[in-house]
């Protein structure tokens, strides 16, 4: 590891102890979901982690709050807006005739998003990734896919957790 990426890891880490659960606690409030408020919180390290000269950012910081509610403003804007184009995406799917048909461009488009996922799901084993097709796609709760694979809820857990964290790493490193 390099000299910034350890001073920014020590800085982070320093940051995330002292303000992780203030940043919690007003994300929390704010989206009325404390499982919500957990994943912008990480998001939120994410993001200064893998800022672009992060650790030299970090230093010039006067007010570590303030930086951070920044940040998670921000990403909150983000999700609301996929929300949003998330739910108007559907109902323009809804209003088509059965018969409408994609554009040749709108097809590749939409087949070269089927290959980056099944490239970035190629690498699970197969338990993991059908547990976590079974929750993403189907949108089955965790009792009901284990039932359904027959492995213990918490072995759901494990592989849905694994299964992000690979999607994560593999997003970040592909530029997605």
């Amino acid at each position: 590891m390099s000299t910034p990426d350890a001073s920014l890891n020590t800085q982070v880490t320093h940051l995330y102890q002292s303000q992780s659960r203030w940043l919690h606690g007003w994300l929390r409030s704010r989206v009325n979901c404390q499982h919500l408020a957990a994943d912008l919180v990480q998001d939120v390290f994410i993001r200064v982690l893998t800022t672009v000269d992060g650790a030299a950012k970090l230093t010039f910081v006067r007010e570590p709050k303030g930086y951070l509610a920044t940040i998670a403003r921000r990403l909150m804007i983000d999700r609301m807006r996929r929300a949003n184009l998330e739910k108007a995406w559907l109902q323009a799917l809804a209003e088509q005739p059965e018969a409408f048909h994609a554009s040749p461009e709108h097809h590749l488009a939409l087949l070269e998003t089927l290959y980056e996922l099944d490239a970035m799901l190629a690498a699970l084993g197969d338990m993991v990734r059908k547990a976590f097709l079974l929750s993403q796609v189907d949108g089955m709760p965790y009792k009901s896919i284990a039932t359904e694979l027959g492995i213990s809820e918490m072995s759901v857990r494990r592989y849905i957790t694994k299964a992000a964290e690979h999607c994560m790493i593999y997003s970040l490193s592909h530029g997605l």
